[in-house]
């Protein structure tokens, strides 16, 4: 388990990109699938009347019983091992003990340690029956998970993606938080690079084979304003609007990029 598992408080990573090795690698690759397994079966758990303390019970429980730690649980002392983000909740929901409802949409956010690495994703499902604007919303934040996703390789700057970003929004009705970044991921659960996903972008160099790290970018309804609730965890939309998120950890490559959580 990492060290924050006892402290509640992460090592600070050295200020560098993270660069794999081939066993990082494929260390990587163990804990990404498996998040990415948990995720999907997070999935099937997202019906109404489930609560999402139930969803982390259940997914706890999994993680466990794979020789993993779940990676949120305790760092910097949040409460519970994976973040489940209702409706008007940008991130970094908490599980509770209310059910899910018709019509409602989750985001289900799922980080495992194994091995000495982190592999970290997350998506958004429609619980019962949603409404259009609902299922569109999830659409529009997968594709621009995606189209972010497809501009990295060797030698790009990390400006390519939120104009990926940008340009997956055009003509939509809907906005892209500027407060919720990606980050570099591995013995770290975030470290540099931080990622950008609209300007200005706060890294100047340029991707690097090697490099692992997260895109999930958080789309909403509204203007993506937003207040931290009393539990200095859970990010809120100021005008009630609703989020959807996804999320892959990515690896660049001498040929492009490698999904890893996918």
């Amino acid at each position: 388990q990492p060290e924050y598992a006892v402290t509640s408080t992460p090592t600070r990573p050295e200020h560098r990109m993270i660069q794999s090795s081939t066993g990082d690698v494929e260390r990587m690759r163990r804990a990404c699938q498996l998040a990415k397994s948990v995720l999907l079966h997070g999935k099937d758990l997202c019906k109404p009347g489930t609560t999402t303390d139930e969803i982390n019970r259940i997914l706890h429980d999994e993680i466990v019983a794979a020789g993993a730690y779940p990676s949120p649980l305790n760092y910097r002392q949040f409460p519970k091992s994976v973040c489940t983000s209702v409706n008007n909740v940008l991130c970094h929901g908490i599980p509770d003990s209310r059910p899910l409802q018709d019509g409602d949409i989750i985001s289900l956010d799922v980080t495992v340690y194994l091995d000495g690495v982190h592999g970290d994703t997350c998506a958004t499902f429609a619980v019962g029956d949603v409404d259009d604007e609902g299922q569109q919303l999830i659409g529009v934040a997968k594709a621009c998970t995606d189209a972010a996703v497809a501009v990295c390789g060797v030698g790009e700057s990390f400006h390519v993606i939120p104009e990926a970003i940008k340009a997956t929004l055009k003509g939509t009705p809907f906005h892209v938080s500027p407060m919720i970044t990606g980050h570099g991921v591995g013995e770290f659960f975030h470290a540099p690079p931080a990622i950008c996903h609209t300007e200005p972008v706060s890294e100047t160099g340029v991707m690097q084979e090697g490099m692992t790290f997260t895109i999930e970018p958080v789309v909403t309804v509204g203007w993506p304003r937003h207040r931290t609730m009393a539990d200095g965890w859970t990010l809120v939309t100021l005008d009630n609007g609703r989020a959807a998120q996804f999320e892959h950890t990515i690896l660049i490559t001498p040929s492009g990029v490698d999904i890893l959580t996918a």
